[in-house]
């Protein structure tokens, strides 16, 4: 097989397990590298032995790539393929062949680990129709958010992929996927949304998420949502609660804020609420699903993956879903495409 496909997939199932992002990098850089190299260079140089002095080039991929080259499936790749092929989550897998797309995703030009074009070619492989590509806003420097020129940068760079899809020219877009373009963005702590409103118009989706002093009391931090979700670009309330109940980077507790009153402007004003799939977020909280069901909200079941092999973790988000009596018709990640852009427009 061709080697730096096999790097990639072998990147791709160690992101789906939650491997260690160092090891994880290790193969994409590999890939990356071989990647420029001319064709035919990658086997000449695994052959003489040159490959594995290149730096980037490390022992575990020296082998890959020279068991590729040879025309094998790399030992190390079998071996993850066979170790995943149970699903990620034991429940909701109707719902999840439901779910047509992803509203929350990250690239390398905020936090994401990998280029926009790899995400896309991922999501299509996964069976998406659509993908909402939300990197962060420029509040949010510790992600390297995108200020109003960058984003507009990136708005070019998603036109083209989307292009190449339309005239059937690459396999990065086919079977009529659409990468939708997208924000992450701040509410800050007067409310307003951390990006231009002009920019704001020219994007399909805006997922509005509080990141900073998570810890403000309740009344404060309810007002703050409440804002956030009145202002008219915000289609989807992301990570309401903030919480992290486990992985690298600790637990947090949920922020304060009155649910009732929060979930009922989103059930006016049709912003959907996030089901969270990230297994370190798991966010809302069974219980505030129940606030939100109660009140009449939509759904929007997300990866909010920052990496490919992330983009599988709506598996978890679609079995909190089930478990929580979550229709699939409130669930606007189930919806085609015309109409979830009908919805996010406000048509």
């Amino acid at each position: 097989m061709d080697a730096v496909d096999a790097l990639n997939e072998i990147a791709y199932w160690l992101e789906r397990g939650r491997a260690a992002t160092f090891k994880v990098q290790a193969f994409r850089k590999a890939a990356d590298i071989i990647s420029r190299l001319e064709p035919g260079e990658v086997e000449a140089r695994a052959r003489d032995g040159r490959l594995k002095s290149m730096k980037g080039i490390g022992d575990r991929t020296y082998q890959v790539i020279c068991q590729a080259v040879d025309g094998a499936v790399p030992e190390y790749l079998e071996d993850l393929r066979q170790r995943n092929v149970e699903p990620l989550a034991e429940g909701g897998g109707e719902l999840r062949a439901a779910l047509r797309g992803d509203l929350h995703s990250h690239s390398d030009w905020s936090d994401g680990g990998s280029p926009i074009s790899l995400m896309a070619d991922t999501a299509r492989l996964l069976g998406h129709e659509y993908l909402a590509l939300t990197d962060h806003s420029p509040n949010l420097k510790i992600a390297n958010g995108l200020s109003a020129e960058r984003l507009t940068e990136q708005l070019d760079v998603v036109a083209a992929i989307n292009s190449d899809g339309q005239h059937g020219n690459g396999k990065r877009n086919g079977n009529g996927f659409r990468l939708l373009t997208g924000i992450e963005v701040d509410i800050l702590e007067s409310g307003k949304l951390d990006q231009e409103p002009e920019m704001l118009d020219r994007l399909d989706i805006v997922v509005a998420s509080v990141h900073s002093k998570l810890r403000s009391d309740r009344t404060t931090m309810t007002e703050r949502m409440l804002k956030g979700i009145q202002d008219p670009h915000t289609n989807v309330l992301g990570h309401c609660t903030g919480r992290l109940v486990e992985g690298s980077r600790g637990t947090r507790p949920p922020s304060e804020f009155d649910a009732k009153k929060v979930f009922a402007a989103c059930a006016e004003l049709n912003v959907a609420v996030e089901i969270n799939s990230r297994p370190e977020r798991q966010d809302p909280p069974d219980d505030l699903i129940q606030l939100a069901l109660e009140a009449g909200c939509l759904f929007s079941i997300d990866s909010d993956a920052h990496a490919p092999g992330q983009l599988d973790f709506l598996q978890y988000g679609a079995e909190r879903a089930a478990l929580n009596h979550v229709p699939a018709e409130r669930i606007v990640t189930t919806w085609p495409l015309e109409k979830l852009l009908e919805w996010s427009s406000g048509s």
